[in-house]
């Protein structure tokens, strides 16, 4: 470890030093560094001090604490996905962006469907959809992995009467192939909008992602419309934020506007 010296504050000092370990592979993922008071002896300062570059790791998305455990090492994936928008799903269904741009990085995409179901959505869902409070969507969440590590939640609510019955998401099927299927059925979505935040990752996101409490996180709300203006699906979108990077195309069919 290098010795500490002014002007810069010491415990800044130290999480420089820490943090040039972990990229070197001093410490790789998974593994935790020394306890605190270790770090203290070794650095000559008190906990206090330790416990603020510890803080700075963990909210730089490189550690977590853990009980038990320590600070624990987080393997954060170095390929972020450029997400696009421009996709027409009639003239390619089924196929799916998270894929082919982590196939493109030459990262091994993998999606698995945790939930499906027809319920009544969160309030804040039903209110997008135009929803009574005892209208159900059909539910399907999943969870999406880049080379087996989770880096993404997409849970997506479709009002049943525009899905029909839960059968129509089998078999499981990507974003486009869902639209193609409901415009089987009238409801053919001409229209999108998203809208995004950035947050505190919730509890349930935290184990999923891996992620440090209090990191950041995207909420991706991606709603589709008919061509009567109703929203027919709407897909939240969970992303670690410091892993990602958020890219959108679009082609300019008119000069009307400009």
């Amino acid at each position: 470890m290098s010795s500490l010296e002014p002007p810069k504050a010491r415990y800044k000092q130290v999480a420089d030093v820490l943090r040039d370990a972990i990229k070197r592979g001093d410490y790789p993922p998974g593994s935790t560094l020394p306890s605190q008071p270790e770090l203290a002896r070794e650095f000559g300062l008190n906990q206090s001090s330790i416990s603020r570059a510890i803080a700075m790791l963990q909210a730089e998305g490189m550690i977590r604490t853990e009980h038990g455990r320590g600070s624990v090492v987080l393997d954060v994936p170095t390929v972020k996905r450029v997400r696009r928008i421009d996709k027409d799903y009639r003239t390619k269904p089924g196929g799916s962006s998270y894929a082919e741009e982590l196939s493109k990085a030459g990262v091994k995409p993998r999606t698995d469907l945790v939930r499906c179901e027809a319920a009544i959505p969160p309030a804040e869902i039903a209110e997008v959809l135009q929803l009574g409070e005892s209208d159900e969507t059909l539910i399907r969440r999943r969870h999406m992995y880049a080379d087996g590590k989770p880096v993404q939640i997409a849970t997506s609510y479709i009002p049943m009467d525009v899905a029909g019955s839960v059968d129509i998401a089998m078999p499981d099927v990507g974003p486009s192939g869902m639209y193609a299927r409901i415009s089987e059925r009238g409801f053919g979505p001409v229209r999108f909008t998203e809208d995004i935040e950035v947050r505190g990752a919730a509890e349930e996101e935290v184990t999923f992602l891996r992620i440090a409490p209090g990191q950041p996180v995207f909420a991706v709300l991606r709603t589709a419309f008919d061509a009567e203006d109703r929203p027919v699906e709407t897909c939240l979108n969970i992303l670690a934020a410091l892993q990602w990077r958020l890219t959108y195309s679009w082609s300019q069919e008119s000069t009307d506007d400009v």
